[in-house]
């Protein structure tokens, strides 16, 4: 199964495609969203849709993975990004893709076992578990790896297993 997981984000919006087959788990893609920071935000979140609307026709998803907004700091970031999640959430109900949210704390403990890891700790352990070359950069990119691993743990029902 191909899971499309994405970390939310106006400015920044990571993406990750894993394969999930029999309690394997496969690196597909990754990547981020970039949208300049001079437009204003409706043309931001028009090319988040287009964009995401292009990785999810090349990939073609069984299922998403979306981060949810678990906590904010400031409600400044807060807005632009749950209008970021609407733009994703939308982009997937509009092709019939079923998604799944997770909070950070989930995919972290999916990752890690312990739900308050490092962005440094989700990385190292998000290159061993897809059995990358490297350590999956940016951040937004390997958090949104992170949820589609957590989400092939909750449709598949197994805990990782880490060697």
């Amino acid at each position: 199964m191909i899971i499309l997981g994405i970390d939310p984000g106006t400015a920044t919006t990571g993406f990750g495609v894993i394969e999930s087959h029999q309690k394997k788990l496969v690196c597909v893609d990754y990547g981020v969203i970039k949208t300049p920071s001079n437009m204003d935000m409706g043309e931001r979140l028009v090319l988040l849709n287009k964009d995401l609307g292009k990785i999810i026709k090349a990939h073609n998803p069984k299922m998403a993975a979306v981060e949810t907004l678990y906590f904010f700091k400031n409600l400044k970031t807060a807005i632009p990004v749950s209008q970021a999640r609407g733009v994703v959430l939308l982009a997937f109900s509009s092709k019939k893709v079923p998604i799944k949210e997770f909070t950070p704390l989930q995919a972290k403990t999916a990752v890690t076992g312990y739900g308050r890891a490092s962005k440094d700790q989700v990385q190292k352990m998000i290159r061993h578990i897809l059995n990358l070359d490297e350590i999956p950069k940016p951040d937004d990119a390997a958090d949104a790896l992170a949820v589609a691993v957590c989400c092939a743990q909750y449709l598949e029902g197994y805990k990782i297993k880490i060697s």
